[in-house]
């Protein structure tokens, strides 16, 4: 918005020509949003106790995890709220690949409201059912998958990191591929949001990762001495990346242990389909196998879980997801938390140096 009304006014004052700026809008979103979470954190904490919109737990979890009945849940409406006013206030918001990533953010996070808030009615943690939210979220995808692959004339190849030369094109098998990447990273985010902060701070670190993948992609120079995909546009993701990363750490500030407020599905599934999608943009999916390392980990731990009991009748685990066993043998809530964030920060790092490794 500021960008459209603004830059504009650069030929008359030299000032406004740092609009054009990517990278100074991207910290200008990052502040924006951070700030409003600082603002009016404390006042949302307060009206979702006085509404008595606590957290649900779930009584198979473990014991410990009682004594945080009751906390206030659905901080995750005032990161989606600050992350897309953020996003409107510095980003350029002719560029459709704002638009669609404000879509995804918006739409699931409508999912986890409407997931949360009948939890609260129900007073159990079972909310939509899992076919309900799954058909909701695979019907967003697609129509997100729509818009980049028809109107926007998205190409659909797939790049492959460190083959350089391998470019397979999906065709329009590449919008299944688009659900999957968005859908399977909302509902991996979901079931890392399990301790205080454990998911907002890979959070941070893969959405910080991706605004320099979205910088590299949408600078044709830099595209092309990195041999990476080059994608005309997509630099303005590391606006809305900036403003997710400011939400985030502004959340993070009443998240972390022990936490005042849990972000819920709200937050949880419109984060992970966000970062799904920005993976999709930056052509960097498959890296979000790395960048998310720690999604991943935790989604491969409850598959293994319930094959295993199936096929054999035992648990590979003593809890799924994984931050449950780690507890359960002993760890301290803390200790689970920030050693998953320095994962989290080595598998960022690795997957940047990927960058010139091409």
């Amino acid at each position: 918005m500021l960008y459209q009304f603004l830059y504009p006014l650069h030929d008359h004052f030299p000032l406004f020509h740092v609009f054009k700026y990517i990278t100074f809008r991207s910290l200008a979103a990052l502040l924006t949003s951070m700030g409003i979470y600082f603002i009016f954190g404390k006042r949302w904490i307060r009206f979702l106790t006085r509404q008595h919109l606590g957290q649900i737990i779930r009584e198979e979890g473990p014991k410990s995890h009682l004594s945080k009945k009751g906390t206030p849940t659905m901080g995750g409406v005032l990161i989606v709220a600050a992350a897309i006013f953020s996003t409107l206030l510095w980003g350029n918001l002719t560029n459709l690949y704002v638009v669609l990533s404000l879509w995804i953010l918006f739409s699931f996070g409508t999912i986890g409201f409407i997931d949360d808030y009948r939890k609260f009615l129900r007073k159990h943690n079972t909310g939509l059912t899992a076919r309900a939210k799954m058909g909701l979220q695979i019907i967003f995808a697609l129509a997100a998958g729509y818009f980049l692959l028809g109107p926007l004339h998205y190409e659909k190849e797939l790049y492959v990191p460190f083959l350089k030369w391998v470019h397979p094109d999906l065709g329009w098998f590449y919008l299944i591929f688009i659900v999957f990447v968005v859908v399977g990273a909302s509902n991996a985010v979901n079931l890392t949001d399990g301790l205080d902060g454990l998911a907002s701070g890979p959070s941070i670190v893969a959405f910080v990762t991706y605004a320099i993948f979205a910088y590299v992609a949408g600078n044709i120079k830099l595209a092309t001495y990195l041999q990476v995909a080059s994608v005309p546009g997509a630099g303005e993701i590391a606006v809305f990346c900036g403003a997710v990363v400011g939400a985030l750490i502004g959340f993070l500030w009443y998240n972390s242990y022990p936490a005042e407020i849990f972000m819920g599905d709200v937050g949880s599934l419109s984060l992970g389909a966000s970062l799904g999608w920005v993976a999709v943009v930056t052509k960097n999916e498959i890296l979000l196998l790395i960048v998310g390392g720690v999604f991943v980990l935790e989604t491969l731990s409850v598959i293994t879980q319930v094959i295993s009991f199936k096929l054999t009748g035992k648990r590979i685990f003593r809890m799924a997801p994984i931050h449950h066993h780690f507890e359960l043998k002993g760890w301290a809530e803390p200790k689970v938390i920030v050693r998953f964030w320095i994962i989290s920060l080595i598998l960022g790092i690795l997957s940047l140096s990927t960058l010139k490794l091409r």
